[in-house]
């Protein structure tokens, strides 16, 4: 291949790369381009839904109550309107007392107010749940009943009855809901998380629970004319084959001894970038499901160029959050997300370890490493 052809081709992918940084904003997994693409709307539909709040916004459960806010709403103005102390309740949810709250967005009472009668409607939908790094349309969560009336005992979990999560540095929307096996949708859906899902260090959070299990199809009574449910399989009702399996007492076999520095190759000696933030990394590369990885980082945290190259795009996501394209050398390219402020333009030069911007509010980095077209797993070529 001549090198004019090689230069047409690399500025070919480039162009498809910028592409995502369209009208509705970049897409970090470019699921959007994958097929079938995968989608977690009907797990979310079927999850239980979070209980009305009454006129005044105040949903209660046995152990604690939340208020859910209005349009214009700040923290003092939801404690004048329940007649509680606005710092105590910006000092329970790590907010200042004139913060601004968006509608739907819930605060957990510092302190329980008198019930009061419920309006089913009254309060604004949390609206449509998208996950930014799923490229797929939202959808809006589904009326809620009124919650029923506590019971003597109350069930550890239960809709009635959700747990509550304080959130520690480096968290995420979605790491939270790996943790407590619910999708991320609902989570958002039952505290009013924004579309980019920020959440702060300090936030308390209600974890939903989970939606209920199908009925069995044994129990299903289907109408003439509609199809039967699938049999159960005649291995679903029989024991399992007998296999000898040695007691948990018994140890192990002892590990094979690995010479390391004997092993060490030249490729393992150190990668072509280094890290751009140091953090933890949160979430790991996944193919078609996580087409970098996320670092941990703290709000202002520097972030830093992996390399050498050139500010090929700056751009932002639908939540006006900015996004850094950097085209190294060997038609690489690596792309930075979850930025706040930017210390660099499109066409500037940057070396290694120059700073490109500053953390924003998420608690973290999202850093993508692309040869061409094609994502490439980051932690094979970072030092």
């Amino acid at each position: 291949m001549s090198r004019t052809t090689k230069r047409l081709a690399s500025m070919g992918a480039a162009a498809l790369l910028l592409a995502s940084c369209g009208a509705t904003g970049f897409d970090p997994d470019l699921r959007g381009w994958m097929p079938g693409a995968l989608s977690t709307a009907d797990a979310a539909a079927r999850a239980a839904p979070r209980p009305q709040p009454d006129s005044r916004g105040v949903i209660t459960f046995p152990n604690y109550q939340v208020a859910v806010a209005r349009s214009g709403d700040t923290v003092g103005s939801v404690a004048a309107r329940l007649g509680i102390d606005a710092a105590r309740l910006a000092q329970h949810n790590a907010l200042p007392a004139n913060a601004p709250l968006a509608a739907g967005q819930t605060l957990v009472l510092s302190q329980r107010v008198a019930v009061g009668t419920g309006l089913p409607g009254s309060a604004t939908s949390p609206g449509a749940v998208v996950d930014p790094f799923a490229g797929q349309a939202g959808r809006p969560a589904a009326p809620a009943p009124a919650p029923a009336a506590p019971q003597a005992s109350a069930p550890a979990a239960s809709p009635a009855n959700p747990a509550q999560h304080v959130v520690a540095s480096g968290e995420t929307a979605w790491s939270i809901a790996r943790k407590y096996d619910v999708t991320v949708q609902d989570l958002a859906a039952w505290n009013g998380l924004p579309q980019s899902m920020t959440l702060r260090v300090g936030q308390r959070l209600i974890v939903p629970v989970k939606g209920q299990k199908a009925p069995s199809a044994v129990a299903v009574t289907t109408a003439p004319g509609t199809g039967s449910p699938t049999p159960r399989p005649p291995s679903a009702a029989q024991p399992l084959p007998a296999e000898d399996t040695a007691p948990a007492a018994e140890p192990g076999p002892a590990a094979p001894a690995t010479d390391l520095g004997a092993t060490r190759t030249a490729a393992s000696a150190g990668g072509r970038f280094q890290m751009p933030v140091s953090g933890s990394i949160i979430r790991v590369y996944e193919k078609g499901k996580n087409d970098g990885i996320d670092i941990s980082a703290t709000a202002g945290t520097a972030v830093k160029a992996a390399g050498s190259g050139t500010v090929a795009a700056v751009t932002q996501d639908t939540a006006g959050t900015p996004i850094v394209v950097v085209r190294h050398d060997g038609n690489l390219m690596t792309v930075y997300t979850g930025l706040d402020g930017l210390d660099v333009a499109k066409g500037d030069r940057v070396s290694g370890g120059q700073s490109i911007g500053t953390a924003g509010r998420g608690g973290f980095v999202h850093f993508e490493v692309r040869q061409g077209f094609d994502s490439v797993d980051p932690e094979k070529y970072i030092n």
